[in-house]
Order: C-alpha cells, then sequence, then structure tokens
C-alpha cells in the first residue's frame, strides 16, 4: 500500500468526506468551519486528492458528488505506523512503554489495555 500523505487542509476536507461518505460541493462548503474557505479553494483542494487517489467522484449531470476513496481507518493505521516508526524506531513496545509512562492513564484504563493485549495473545 501506498503512504497516505495529507496535509492540514486536507485533513479537513477528508474528515468531512469521512463524516458525509457521498457529498456535493454545498454541502462539503456548508461543512466547514469558520473561516470557510473559498469554494475555488475547495475545488482545488478536490481536484489534488482525485490526483492522488484520495478522492474520486460520481457525476451527475453537472454535479459531482465526492466521496472518500481512502477509509478513515486506513489512514490512520498509516499515520501511527509512520509516527511509530520516526519516534520510536519503528518498536511498538517502545511506543507502548512511552504512551503508558506519559498519559495519565486510571488503573482501570491500564487493566483494559491488559485485558486487549491479553485477548491478543490469546487469538
Amino acid at each position: 500500500m501506498k503512504e497516505i500523505k495529507l496535509t492540514g487542509s486536507e485533513k479537513i476536507l477528508m474528515e468531512i468526506l469521512w463524516e458525509k461518505e457521498k457529498v456535493f460541493m454545498k454541502e462539503i462548503l456548508e461543512s466547514y468551519p469558520e473561516p470557510k474557505p473559498a469554494p475555488t479553494t475547495v475545488a482545488t483542494l478536490l481536484k489534488r486528492m482525485q490526483n492522488k487517489d484520495l478522492v474520486g467522484f460520481t457525476l451527475y449531470g453537472n454535479s459531482r458528488e465526492y466521496y472518500p476513496k481512502v477509509a478513515k481507518g486506513e489512514y490512520f493505521k498509516e499515520e501511527m505506523t509512520s509516527m511509530i516508526d520516526r519516534f520510536f524506531n519503528s518498536s511498538v513496545t517502545q511506543f507502548a512503554s512511552f504512551f503508558t509512562s506519559n498519559s495519565k492513564l486510571t488503573q482501570k484504563e491500564l487493566k483494559e489495555l491488559r485485558d486487549i493485549i491479553d485477548q491478543q495473545i490469546k487469538e
């Protein structure tokens, strides 16, 4: 799988697409937080993201209904893998140690994490 890289502006647009699943330009613009970008800016972003094969569209007359071609979970997995590679020398163990030591996790949350790990070991 190719690496998925999104700029800050692209992430905002993808969040809208992931939430709506299929959406026309008018709905995209309405979904943006203030200050809303110009329609031409969003159109440029959409075109750039189509070129990256992140966004697709279905044509209905003169209108395009846009949809994400990358699932949010897939993107998140890529981001986490990239972060672990960069900051923890590709060591999930180092990441887990850092995360559990530096997060303000309650005993209950730590036990839940242990249960998740135990379940993965059993499978």
